[in-house]
């Protein structure tokens, strides 16, 4: 596009040679480390893949086929679209300073040389992301379902039910459909609080693995029953233990602020969000738990044969 428009593309050297860390880092090194939080959401992927385990076939196959085929298809596509991203600048500036709320929407202008062509590709970055809002909502619910199933929150009587008429967790997909509003509703008071809420999800995401993974490995991996694709001998070990020293050392980096010199609008608080919610889930825990929590019911966990659940059951009620 950008030769059509007259602009031409940009040159090889600006997209795999130059580099430009002008944020207040001294180190070029460290600045690439916070710069790998974009690429860090996609931690997400496997999250919305996993918990909808209880509802397809063959769980212990099927998911992790379809984290292996998201993970697969999202890297050639992103890095094929982020070099096409990258040729189609041709004034950085005012991609940094004029579209600084929504750069892509500036990158998009100069790649058409005009409004419309920018809001055009815009509405098929839209379009995909109104799908994905649909699965979004359906993995919050089942999760928070399953949460509320196992009476681990608020009101779990009522979030743990499965609609007769809809035949699904309506109860708890509605309210998180009403949080994620709320939460969406504090941009327009407060810009930097809304970036804090959505900065933190990386960080509270693969904290959550690292809170399964650790364990697990603390545990000598006895606790697991092996599936196909288990890892045998000093491989899972292995894996296991790099994985949770990436997510440790990276949660720290993602913590730094985006820029130097800091300030109160600009500070990042993810910190303060995880910190936040790690108490009011821990205090949540000693008053739940010393009120007859009893956790998750697994029952025939012994056989071979793949557990079917009920969707009716609720509180840790499962049928084999």
């Amino acid at each position: 596009m950008p030769t059509r428009t007259g602009s031409g593309h940009a040159s090889n050297a600006f997209v795999w040679k130059d580099w430009s860390a002008d944020i207040g880092y001294s180190s070029n090194g460290f600045v690439f480390l916070m710069g790998m939080l974009n690429g860090a959401y996609a931690v997400g992927t496997p999250d919305c893949c996993s918990h909808l385990a209880e509802e397809i076939p063959r769980p212990e196959v099927n998911v992790p086929k379809a984290i292996a085929a998201q993970m697969s298809i999202g890297f050639f596509t992103a890095l094929f679209y982020m070099i096409s991203i990258f040729y189609s600048i041709n004034d950085l500036d005012a991609v940094l300073s004029g579209g600084a709320n929504f750069p892509i929407a500036e990158i998009y202008r100069q790649a058409t040389g005009s409004s419309a062509g920018s809001i055009g590709l815009l509405v098929i970055i839209l379009i995909p992301l109104i799908c994905t809002c649909i699965g979004c909502y359906i993995t919050a619910g089942r999760t928070f379902w399953t949460l509320a199933r196992d009476d681990a929150t608020p009101f779990s009587g009522v979030f743990a039910k499965i609609s007769p008429t809809w035949r699904n967790p309506f109860n708890a997909t509605l309210i998180c459909g009403c949080i994620c509003t709320v939460l969406g509703c504090i941009y327009v008071g407060s810009s930097t609080a809304f970036n804090a809420f959505v900065g933190s999800f990386v960080v509270l995401t693969t904290l959550s693995y690292v809170a399964a993974i650790g364990p697990h490995l603390l545990s000598r991996r006895s606790n697991i029953i092996p599936g196909p694709f288990w890892m045998k001998g000093a491989l899972g070990y292995i894996v296991n233990a790099i994985a949770c020293s990436y997510i440790i050392v990276f949660v720290v980096i993602y913590c730094f602020p985006y820029a130097l010199p800091v300030s109160a609008g600009t500070m990042n608080y993810s910190c303060l969000i995880t910190g936040g919610l790690t108490v009011f889930v821990g205090c949540w825990w000693l008053y739940k738990g010393g009120r007859g929590y009893k956790g998750p019911v697994a029952i025939g966990v012994n056989v071979p044969q793949i557990v079917d659940v009920d969707m009716h059951a609720t509180k840790g009620e499962e049928k084999v």
